[in-house]
């Protein structure tokens, strides 16, 4: 069940939805003293967050309407896969088509293909089908909770989420018309596009190595279910390990090139400054002397049974919570009750595979008063979490570990 309290933990909202959307003064003033993020964010930023939910959503906590950018609360990370109706909603442009399953084509070409071809929904599903359970987090996730605050959707925790998905490999539709050797990329366009004719379509390119990859599927299905309209019906990219702005949606064109391709959201959007982040996996066709496309997840970890401020009895309490990072594999986590002075491991929970949540628990023997605990993931490479904010102007890849305090009483 989402409370109040949880809901203001999870994603550090200002204002909860009431009468139907209308937003109390009174709430507003009592969230906001409690908010979970920066005093430096402006007024207005997130302030105007609300739970609503889109048809055939749970409520959600709604940061951007027109394009639909919704997060999901702390409560639904209680389990590795999360549900499909609590699966977070991130759109760049605003038209966004109910596609008649029927009617629908997947073009395949491009100037580094061999031939050209298109394919219905049935034909993809007669191809052979594989499966993954991945996360999908969008490259912003905790943008909110950057200080000195950065511009663009602020989402608290909960742009992310664990899904089980299943589809035809993109190497295997991508064969049905030849690779050209003179091939750099594969370009991927959606069926939703922008309102205004100034502003640039949302289209990605990924490496070809990448597209060749044994992970990288067109899905139909989230979670054994067809894929929902707010998911990319009915056919999206998924990329296991990178973020979420390659999983295209609504996937309606795939095109081999032998140049880089030079679209806005390549080019100028979803940058990194060069040798920031320790990406193992990178995308060097699209690199320039100052900057590098963001790739794969970084090392991360959250606590999702407990929030900052919230009340607890003495005595032994289970903290639980999740980790993840790019897909090399969760070799630990380790928890500080003294402020990083001193680690001890957490147990480890079920491994549904090298790209999903990996579930921990550690119990916290409480102590009457304030109890701190602090939570740091490294993985199989023997990365960690970072000890402090890696600034970036677009705010992405916060890996921040994590501390909430605990108000312990009898």
């Amino acid at each position: 069940m989402i409370t109040r309290r949880r809901l203001v933990g999870a994603a550090g909202i200002a204002a909860l939805s009431a009468g139907g959307g209308l937003i109390w003064r009174e709430q507003r003033k009592a969230v906001a003293a409690t908010a979970d993020l920066p005093s430096t964010l402006p007024l207005g930023t997130r302030n105007q967050a609300v739970l609503d939910a889109l048809p055939g959503k749970k409520p959600l906590i709604k940061l951007t309407y027109r394009a639909p950018n919704y997060e999901t609360p702390l409560d639904y990370f209680g389990t590795t896969l999360t549900p499909n109706d609590a699966f977070f909603v991130r759109y760049h442009l605003a038209n966004i088509p109910v596609i008649d399953a029927k009617q629908w084509r997947l073009r395949v070409g491009g100037d580094g293909a061999n031939k050209e071809l298109e394919l219905t929904l049935n034909d993809l599903r007669k191809m052979p089908a594989a499966e993954t359970v991945a996360i999908n987090q969008c490259s912003g996730n905790r943008r909110g909770l950057f200080d000195p605050h950065v511009a663009g959707v602020q989402w608290g925790y909960g742009a992310m989420g664990c899904a089980r998905w299943k589809g035809a490999l993109l190497k295997d539709v991508i064969e049905k018309v030849g690779l050209k050797k003179e091939a750099v990329e594969v370009v991927l366009d959606g069926a939703d596009g922008p309102v205004a004719e100034a502003t640039p379509d949302f289209v990605k390119s990924i490496p070809v190595a990448k597209a060749l990859g044994e992970t990288t599927i067109i899905a139909y299905e989230m979670n054994g279910e067809p894929l929902p309209h707010w998911h990319g019906f009915p056919a999206r990219l998924v990329v296991p390990g990178w973020t979420g702005t390659y999983w295209v949606k609504h996937l309606t064109s795939i095109r081999a090139v032998t140049a880089p391709f030079t679209g806005f959201w390549m080019k100028s959007a979803y940058r990194l400054p060069s040798g920031k982040f320790p990406m193992v996996e990178r995308f060097f066709t699209q690199e320039t002397i100052t900057t590098t496309p963001i790739t794969e997840m970084m090392v991360n970890s959250l606590i999702t049974s407990h929030t900052d401020g919230e009340t607890v009895r003495a005595g032994r309490v289970k903290i639980a919570g999740l980790a993840w990072d790019g897909g090399y594999g969760i070799r630990a986590v380790d928890v500080s009750t003294d402020g990083g002075e001193a680690w001890e491991p957490a147990t480890l929970g079920e491994d549904l595979g090298r790209h999903a949540f990996r579930p921990w628990t550690y119990t916290l023997l409480a102590r009457r008063g304030k109890s701190t605990v602090t939570v740091r993931a490294s993985n199989a490479l023997g990365q960690s979490q970072a000890t402090s904010l890696i600034a970036n102007p677009a705010g992405y890849h916060h890996n921040l570990m994590q501390t909430v305090t605990l108000e312990v009483r009898r």
